[in-house]
């Protein structure tokens, strides 16, 4: 099991909400903390309430690549290696995929899933190259998904798909990462206390051509329903333990458990006895070595210490 203290951890979106509730646990932890967020006033004000030398602040937005690359070389000059990444930043756009434009499509996408992207290739790479050359032993990479990445309704369309693929990414991350002694983790939060109804106060000009305008009644019904969200805190201590263990899922809330179970009792459902077709035999062959492979890739990637 992975020792947090003295470590560097990066965290995006950590100024706010799940971000936030990481990285007070990471620091109660004895690690070393960057935050990284697109708002600066909102950095300068979790710097204030973090009596502790042993963070800093970065104003990132994790849609650049090449500010990604700066804030990953500015906090590795200060405090050392990242071997601990937190892919956390995230945006919503409450509505549904027709009613959505490429406008939408770019920015919601663009933070929830190249944002992980970007932290990703960022610091993955240097995680392998100095796990082969004994610089650093082992990590975490850590993406927070939602529980949006398996529950999809009409609404929010893009923010399911990124979700989905974010968990699809975290999956192959964690088959191929492992042989470095890192461990990759995805994250599926429920309801959260935070501010993410008001994603819209960060949409950058440039992708405001297309968008609806705000509703405010909507707004102010979705603050009320996040104000019984999960505290970030509590968010961010099972999110450690998690990632802890690592688990290559961790599900905060324990409120959708039934609902996933119902969700793949349906998917299991849609499979048919259908008869052999020719070249049954050989597929069926080939499909028991990858998934004797695969099973053994599962195996050594959950006990990665």
């Amino acid at each position: 099991m992975i020792d947090f203290a003295g470590r560097t951890a990066f965290v995006t979106g950590g100024a706010n909400g799940v971000g936030l509730g990481i990285v007070r646990n990471l620091l109660e932890a004895g690690a070393k903390v960057a935050i990284a967020d697109i708002r600066a006033e909102s950095i300068d004000k979790a710097l204030e309430r973090l009596d502790n030398r042993e963070v800093m602040g970065v104003q990132l937005d994790v849609t650049s690549r090449d500010g990604f690359k700066a804030a990953a070389d500015r906090v590795e000059a200060e405090f050392g290696p990242v071997s601990l990444l937190f892919n956390n930043a995230g945006i919503n756009l409450f509505q549904t995929i027709e009613d959505s434009s490429y406008d939408d499509w770019d920015w919601v996408l663009g933070v929830n899933l190249f944002g992980v992207i970007n932290g990703v290739q960022t610091f993955a790479p240097r995680l392998k190259a100095r796990a082969l050359s004994g610089e650093v032993q082992g990590g975490r990479i850590c993406n927070t998904a939602s529980m949006a990445s398996f529950i999809a309704g009409g609404a929010p369309g893009i923010y399911n798909t990124a979700k989905f693929a974010v968990r699809g990414l975290s999956y192959s991350l964690r088959h191929s990462m492992y042989q470095y002694g890192v461990g990759v983790s995805v994250v599926h939060p429920g309801l959260v206390k935070s501010h993410i109804y008001a994603s819209d106060e960060v949409r950058p000009d440039a992708l405001k051509g297309a968008m609806k305008p705000v509703d405010p009644a909507a707004v102010e019904r979705l603050s009320g329903i996040h104000e019984f969200g999960m505290e970030p805190d509590v968010i961010g201590a099972r999110i450690l333990e998690g990632v802890r263990e690592n688990r290559a899922n961790i599900f905060t809330h324990p409120d959708h458990e039934d609902e996933l179970r119902e969700l793949f009792d349906e998917t299991l459902a849609d499979y048919r006895d259908y008869p052999q077709d020719p070249g049954y035999e050989q597929r069926i062959a080939f499909e028991k070595m990858r998934r004797d492979g695969f099973a053994e890739t599962r195996r050594k990637a959950s006990e990665i210490e």
